[in-house]
């Protein structure tokens, strides 16, 4: 081997290697929301310093989380809202099993809402209102005839059912539907209170808005399956078209979802996969100390785990 060589195979050598010892164990994927974020760090911590390995978190939307955890160079979504994602769960979870379910979920719930004011000054108390021109007209924010509401931020399986539901229910002939990142919808809302403006838009629990903000959910019929038939954008291009939603939302959970791979290659993180657990009022305190008190997500997460030894020591039993 020539000494050229020699130095170029040594060099290659040294950054294989310096790649490798930077790569870290453990990746979790963050979506876009305050609380999933926080919970990613909480999970961070934990993992770091009592299994002694280096964790990694990713930002990433839920399909592409949760391709690759199926891949395994992602190892964790702590928050996956079902049946949101109930595509995502059936393909990973049930076809390919590559990925496992947390099977102690955090209840919740979604729907359409508006400030407790509106429900009481302007009668906007049911879903049914949506649909009434003369009621409606007050949300025409800017002016221009056409009222408005929040359906979600866009890449939210959630925002792609409202759409679904805004068509079953026919208010989507009424509103345009505008979908942007949360946390400016919910600025506009508080905002909105502050001034005692209208808003209008989707919600949903555990989340620090009820913690914020007097709000009332708007009434509808109570879930019926067979008024359910929901067709991802992609599966079909026709997908609204061949969908109907126009009831409530069934009861929603949240899960944490991680890689089966973890039982074997990492079995001490896959059982404080299994052990964790948290409550609707962890998860909306944990998103309004990043979204609405601003504290840095690193800074929270450790005086988070500070403050709950007991919940961890949970997560760490066998």
């Amino acid at each position: 081997m020539t000494r050229t060589k020699a130095l170029l195979s040594a060099t290659c050598a040294a950054a294989v290697a310096a790649g490798s010892a930077h790569a870290a164990d453990i990746v979790i994927g963050v979506p876009n929301w305050a609380s999933v974020n926080a919970t990613a760090h909480v999970l961070e911590i934990v993992i770091e310093e009592n299994l002694g390995l280096d964790v990694e978190l990713q930002n990433g939307t839920n399909p592409i989380v949760f391709e690759a955890m199926d891949k395994g160079s992602m190892h964790a979504h702590p928050e996956v809202w079902m049946p949101n994602q109930q595509n995502l769960h059936d393909k990973y979870v049930k076809e390919n099993a590559t990925v496992v379910m947390n099977q102690q979920p955090v209840q919740a719930e979604q729907g359409m809402c508006v400030p407790a004011y509106m429900a009481e000054e302007n009668g906007i108390k049911s879903i049914d209102d949506l649909s009434d021109p003369d009621k409606m007209a007050v949300f025409d924010t800017d002016g221009d005839g056409t009222p408005e509401v929040w359906i979600g931020a866009p890449g939210w399986a959630s925002t792609v059912v409202e759409k679904i539901r805004a068509k079953s229910y026919g208010y989507d002939q009424l509103f345009e539907l505008t979908e942007y990142e949360e946390t400016i919808a919910y600025a506009n809302l508080a905002n909105a209170t502050k001034a005692k403006e209208p808003w209008i838009g989707f919600c949903y629990s555990p989340h620090y808005i009820f913690v914020t903000q007097d709000l009332h959910v708007l009434e509808e019929p109570a879930h019926d399956p067979a008024t359910w038939n929901i067709v991802q954008p992609t599966d079909d291009p026709d997908w609204l078209e061949k969908s109907m939603a126009s009831t409530a939302w069934n009861g929603a959970t949240l899960h944490l979802h991680y890689a089966k791979e973890l039982e074997e290659a990492y079995p001490e993180v896959a059982a404080i996969f299994r052990n964790y657990q948290l409550t609707g009022d962890d998860l909306s305190a944990m998103g309004k100390a990043l979204a609405v008190d601003n504290q840095d997500a690193a800074e929270f997460a450790r005086a988070w785990v500070d403050a709950n030894e007991d919940t961890v020591l949970n997560w760490l039993s066998n």
